[in-house]
């Protein structure tokens, strides 16, 4: 949601939105289904490759990775004990199986592999041009309004529980591991709730009374230049030949 790396003027930056979409959406889609582990290890390089055209800061694409990165520390937690089949070793009673590392091992650089994609040619595009991008390419209006207000809107609810925070250190709040803990941020959430409620039921009023009627417009035209189409071709070959490696494997 943070848009330092659209402020940049790498080569990425300046490429069509349009033709990102496209090729994020279908890299995504083959890394999602691909489960041959030199299709993977090559996605994963082609994605730090284009982080590297991006011109993404290290420190920028650690904080990025970071969290997702800490979900999939959780599996490695469980699979390889939970996932059955040959046991690799034993620790105590528990035995890790060679499948499950396997498995854990594909779904990390998976995830890595679209991260990094994701971070080079989404992240690197303005808000506000990403949705007109989406929006030219035929995806419905509601779900490109969803994007556009919750960017928005993101801020003004996180704004809202920090002021909501303060005041209850202000008021000598300490967490605890106890229930009027529990219920007092309980208590905070629900506040939240209702008054993103009562924020989002203003807003709607205040578009209706200025003639808002679900269309959306924008100031800046978009237009594919050669080097979009050389770009998007030259990906696209990428994603086909990843895509050949794997299904030779299944024939």
């Amino acid at each position: 949601m943070i848009e330092e790396l659209a402020n940049g003027n790498s080569f990425i930056r300046r490429l069509d939105p349009r033709g990102k979409i496209v090729v994020v959406f279908l890299f995504s889609m083959l890394v999602a289904a691909a489960n041959r582990l030199q299709v993977l290890l090559c996605a994963l390089v082609l994605g730090l490759l284009m982080v590297l055209a991006a011109k993404v800061p290290v420190k920028e694409l650690i904080r990025r990775l970071i969290p997702v990165n800490m979900l999939i520390l959780f599996l490695w937690f469980f699979l390889p004990f939970t996932f059955g089949g040959e046991p690799l070793f034993f620790m105590g009673s528990l035995a890790v199986t060679r499948e499950g590392v396997f498995y854990a091992t594909r779904i990390s650089i998976k995830s890595n592999a679209m991260m990094l994609m994701l971070i080079a040619l989404v992240a690197s595009t303005p808000i506000f041009s990403m949705g007109h991008a989406m929006h030219t390419l035929g995806i419905p209006k509601k779900i490109v309004h969803l994007f556009f207000f919750t960017y928005r809107y993101i801020h003004v609810i996180y704004r809202e529980y920090f002021r909501l925070k303060n005041s209850m250190k202000i008021r000598g709040f300490t967490p605890k591991t106890n229930l009027h803990t529990y219920k007092t941020f309980a208590y905070m959430v629900g506040m939240l709730l209702v008054k993103s409620f009562d924020r989002g039921q203003r807003v709607h009023n205040a578009m209706l009374c200025r003639g808002f009627k679900g269309n959306l417009y924008s100031l800046s035209k978009f237009s594919f230049k050669k080097i979009d189409i050389v770009s998007v071709v030259f990906m696209l070959t990428l994603i086909i030949l990843l895509g050949v490696l794997e299904w030779k494997k299944t024939i």
